[in-house]
């Protein structure tokens, strides 16, 4: 069964039309005949988009325990199996009990069936964003869905509508009920904020029909620019130029979009030539991939013979729009083997501007560099056959002169013999051959009597000959032979460098596997990269790919190599060279690693999480069998007593039973209370209200059921309001206040609750005077079923703590431990006033933004497209 495709709806904010054009979107398939199903779609008591959902097939919501709205039924649309399917809200975090933790999981469940998915999705709800939103907006964001889940659409839309006309739609009532809309329009939808979350969803959603027009591209075999977006490529050649060049291609590509240029803007590239061109220096290269990532660029580098050839592929690769390089390090007299890189990129660029930057390195030649090894450049091998064809001419004309009259034929050998070798030292074996060949032609025909002929009187004369032309030809050889080991050597230095490059990212684990194949891709020139996996069945599946048309089987394939038993690497381009895939085989393996890495780490992760599970599972097993059998032993005993009819009791037994009942309950109710809270903090389901809150409200609260004068209050009415959920505030401060109590022992001064302001925020202090906890134990009390030895069983299950800092921590505060002078231990509350908001920079908050966080049931300014900020 085919998978079904994923229709996207992305917006900025709530209130955009995403729901809107969703529904709108399944009336038009429905009306062309495809079979549709609302799965789920949240109306938000919208009018216009509760009548778009008449005409349409409606499944019921599953029932949930609690009796809230009710979830995506899963069984039930599958069962139903319809063509399309509406299912609303992508990211949302389904209820605890439910088959699946979040609603793309259903998805997902949905997709493999083979039912295609209409859904709607916030973009502050994309993981890769999300500390980015809490920036701009200051509201953190727990339901998040990864940025893979949506990238792997088939489609998403963009649903984009300007600030101004989402705040005259939010004033208009379209959006929120009435009594939310000032504190939504003071805080979550101020202007800037709304502006700053479409260019979020603008950019990324150009960015992925970026990824769309590459693959084009590659599948349609398009070489040409397409100045759809201006991309940068800067040429590197290894030297302290490269410094200059960057910032420079980097002022260029933030000016082409009016800002800080994205990796996808800016690409440094550095041809390694196979033939044994200059390296970089490790710590001048390293230093320079460092600029770049400050700058926002991506570095890249290809092994090529030919640098302007396999820069300019490299850049119509990536259809970039400019080329950055530097003016020539060449001397004046190099010139006359060439007109050099820029010049020729320059020439042969077509539709590509090209950027020649002058620098300090000007004409200084490349002695910062390694030198050429012994490779061979096409004006060494002209000048070889110059030498070996007008070398000897040039020789046997100047020894007819007068001066070299008196010179004898051992003499005349041995310069012939010195231009063979000079002939070898240029152009190689080809030209020392030829010349070798040449000048005993000329030595028999000037220089062995008879003259002028290619007759040879003497024997000896003979002999020199063969010698001559045969250490001519063994000079040859061994400059040849040289040759090729030198370049055999500059070779797998170029392959080297790429792999240790390789190797760095993939031990840091800094590339994930699409990047590993891009740097395949263009490491080797190839159009396309893909990893195979091989089914159970037989057949092949396509688990990554880069470039254009990938590898739908190892037979479509012009290179191949294996991974591991069930997973293949395809390239798709040209045939590869047996020394090429030397190291791709050792691309193969460390593509491996990554992968085996991965896998590791995501089994480290579930091993950690069920050991934690196990934990919990533990600690909560022994506190039902002891700590919540207590209270209920005590009840049972007491209301038997009562009960009893064997038994006179007088009043004061009576009422010493009756006491006993109620402290065993009200026990039993604590320990249950947080056990439920605990649950909820592990669940991520607690949902603070934020408001301002005085300390004033929360203070006398948290005594209730603490004996008289054992707690000392100090709150002064001075204080600025904080913002806290008040309920849960006071369930922190209340479980401190009671773990104070029960370690004050009598005798002792009085427990002291102190609050004072510092700076934006405001401090709550509980300082006791038992025996304090040591500086390596003042973490652990915090964490869940933890109890220090000095707790008498009976008093708790270690849960007080570990609740009333998961309950600061979801205000955004702190709860932390010291030491008590005189010996004791001060739990530290800190808050945030409502003077200053350091999520905003610690700019003034308006007076409605206290309450706009969190309309009056609860929910904040997002929830009304399902996206609450606390979950």
């Amino acid at each position: 069964m085919a998978r079904g495709k994923l229709r996207i709806y992305l917006g900025a904010a709530p209130g955009v039309g995403k729901s809107f054009a969703a529904l709108g979107e399944a009336h038009r398939r429905r009306e062309r005949g495809t079979d549709v199903v609302i799965g789920l779609v949240e109306t938000r008591d919208r009018p216009r988009t509760a009548e778009l959902l008449d005409g349409l097939e409606q499944l019921p919501r599953a029932a949930q325990p609690g009796g809230g709205p009710g979830e995506l039924d899963l069984d039930a649309l599958l069962r139903r199996a319809p063509r399309v399917a509406v299912v609303d809200d992508f990211a949302h975090t389904n209820t605890p009990g439910t088959r699946n933790a979040k609603r793309w999981q259903d998805v997902d469940e949905l997709l493999n069936a083979g039912i295609d998915v209409i859904t709607t999705l916030n973009i502050q709800h994309v993981e890769s964003l999300n500390d980015v939103v809490r920036q701009i907006t200051g509201v953190r964001q727990h339901e998040t869905i990864p940025d893979e889940i949506v990238r792997r659409a088939d489609q998403i839309e963009l649903c984009d509508m300007s600030p101004h006309a989402l705040r005259r739609r939010m004033s208009h009532g379209n959006i929120y009920p009435a009594e939310k809309i000032d504190a939504a329009l003071s805080s979550y939808f101020r202007e800037g904020n709304l502006t700053a979350l479409r260019e979020l969803a603008l950019l990324w959603v150009a960015d992925r029909v970026d990824e769309g027009l590459a693959l084009y591209r590659g599948e349609h075999k398009i070489r040409q620019t397409w100045e759809a977006r201006e991309r940068v490529v800067v040429a590197l050649t290894g030297g302290p130029e490269g410094e200059t060049l960057i910032r420079r291609a980097a002022r260029v590509a933030a000016r082409s979009r009016g800002g800080r240029p994205q990796p996808s803007h800016l690409m440094a590239v550095h041809v390694v030539a196979s033939d044994g061109l200059a390296h970089p220096l490790p710590d001048v290269i390293t230093g320079q991939r460092k600029l770049l990532a400050e700058l926002g660029g991506t570095y890249h580098q290809v092994i090529g013979d030919d640098i302007p050839t396999a820069l300019l592929e490299f850049a119509r690769g990536v259809n970039a729009t400019q080329i950055v390089l530097g003016s020539s390090r060449r001397r004046a007299w190099q010139y006359i083997f060439g007109p050099g890189v820029g010049a020729t990129v320059a020439r042969e660029s077509g539709d590509i501007d090209v950027h020649i930057v002058t620098h300090e390195e000007v004409g200084r030649g490349r002695n910062l560099l390694p030198p050429r090894p012994g490779s061979l450049s096409r004006a060494r091998q002209v000048w070889g056959w110059i030498i070996g064809v007008l070398g000897p001419v040039l020789l046997a004309a100047a020894l007819q002169l007068p001066m070299t009259a008196g010179a004898g034929l051992t003499t005349h050998v041995l310069l012939f013999l010195v231009s063979t070798i000079a002939a070898a030292m240029t152009g190689g074996l080809w030209p020392a051959l030829m010349c070798a060949v040449w000048s005993t032609l000329l030595l028999d025909l000037l220089f062995t009597p008879p003259l002028y002929g290619l007759a040879i009187d003497r024997p000896g004369n003979g002999i020199a000959l063969a010698v001559f032309i045969l250490v001519g030809v063994l000079v040859a050889f061994v400059v040849d032979l040289a040759k090729r080991r030198a370049m055999q050597a500059s070779r797998s230095k170029a392959e080297a460098s790429t792999l240790s490059l390789l190797a760095g990212s993939v031990i840091d684990g800094q590339e994930p596997l699409p990047a590993l194949l891009r740097r395949i891709r263009e490491t080797f020139g190839q159009r396309s990269v893909t990893l195979l996996r091989q089914e159970d069945s037989g057949g092949w599946t396509n688990v990554e790919s880069v470039g254009g048309a990938p590898c739908e089987s190892p037979d479509q394939a012009d290179a191949l190599v294996s991974v591991s038993d069930s997973l293949a690497l395809a390239l798709h381009g040209h045939v590869l060279p047996a020394s090429d895939r030397r190291i791709l085989s050792a691309f193969a393996t460390h593509i491996g690693m990554a992968l085996e890495r991965q896998r590791l780490a995501r089994d480290a992760a579930e091993a950690k999480r069920q050991a934690a599970r196990n934990k919990i599972r533990t600690a909560l097993l022994a506190a039902v069998s002891h700590d919540l059998r207590t209270p209920l032993t005590s009840i049972k005993a007491s209301v038997s007593s009562l009960r009893s009819v064997d038994i006179e009791l007088d009043e004061d037994d009576r009422g010493e039973l009756l006491e006993n009942i109620e402290e065993s309950t009200d026990r039993l109710n604590s320990l249950v209370d947080n056990l439920l809270d605990m649950s909820r903090l592990q669940t991520d389901t607690v949902q603070p209200k934020i408001r301002a809150v005085g300390l004033e409200e929360v203070v006398p609260a948290t005594l209730i059921g603490i004996p008289p004068h054992t707690v000392h209050v100090d709150v002064p009415d001075s204080l600025p309001r904080v913002r806290a959920d008040a309920g849960l505030l006071e369930r922190a401060v209340a479980n401190v206040v009671q773990n104070a109590a029960r370690h004050n022992p009598p005798g002792r001064p009085a427990i002291r609750l102190s609050a004072s302001a510092l700076g934006d925020t405001v401090e709550l202090r509980v300082a006791d005077h038992g025996t304090g906890v040591p500086d390596e134990h003042k973490d652990r009390i915090f964490e869940a079923f933890q109890r220090l030895g000095d707790a008498p069983r009976g008093t708790g299950i270690g849960l007080g703590l570990a609740v009333a800092r998961g309950f600061t921590e979801a205000m955004d505060g702190t709860l932390t431990a010291e030491d008590t002078p005189g010996g004791g231990l001060t739990m530290v509350f800190t808050l945030h006033s409502t003077t200053a908001d350091p999520a905003r920079g610690g700019a003034p908050v308006p007076p409605a933004a206290a309450a706009a966080d969190q309309g009056p049931s609860g929910a904040s300014p997002t929830a009304p497209d399902g996206a609450s900020s606390e979950t």
